[in-house]
């Protein structure tokens, strides 16, 4: 079973990018869940949300989970949320913030030894999609790392899970997707 993480705050969009990857997968005739843990569910507060993935039903509906992917598209998370809790020994991290991967393990010693991937994915949401909703760009460096979708497929499909939104935003968000997959390292 493939175990996902996020952690973010409330209003940058994991619910949704959870909720978006799961519609994708279940397209693709496998078994999927997206679910979320809010705190204090308030605009701004930390919170988590969850993906899980697999071949067969899935009786596991329990928050407790030891991820395969860590998705952090908050960077203040890294200091003082523990994003490293319940791991694997190969566990991924692909976390959102501006400094390089060096930088990030240096001022962040949990993730010292870690496969950590980094790319900003609030500065591509902002020029893309002109406000700081970075799930989509962590969703495209999610395709790159993780290897799950083929991208034109993936953003193909993307588009049918936003269709309700203006042409204009959906055309933003494969901007975003594509270059966040572009950009990850």
């Amino acid at each position: 079973m493939l175990e996902i993480r996020w952690h973010s705050r409330a209003g940058q969009g994991a619910v949704t990018g959870a909720k978006g990857l799961a519609e994708v997968v279940a397209t693709t005739g496998k078994e999927v869940q997206a679910f979320a843990f809010y705190g204090s569910a308030k605009r701004g507060a930390a919170m988590t949300a969850y993906n899980r993935v697999d071949d067969k039903v899935i009786l596991n509906h329990e928050k407790y989970m030891q991820p395969d992917y860590v998705l952090v598209i908050d960077p203040a998370l890294v200091y003082t949320t523990d994003i490293t809790a319940n791991e694997k020994e190969d566990t991924i991290y692909i976390i959102t913030t501006h400094l390089c991967t060096q930088e990030l393990i240096a001022s962040q010693p949990k993730l010292l030894g870690k496969k950590v991937f980094t790319i900003d994915c609030i500065k591509i949401s902002q020029e893309t999609l002109g406000k700081a909703i970075p799930n989509t760009p962590m969703l495209g460096a999610l395709m790159k790392i993780s290897g799950m979708y083929d991208i034109e497929f993936f953003k193909e499909s993307m588009i049918r899970v936003l269709q309700k939104l203006p042409q204009k935003m959906i055309d933003a968000n494969m901007i975003a997707i594509q270059r966040a997959y572009d950009e990850v390292n």
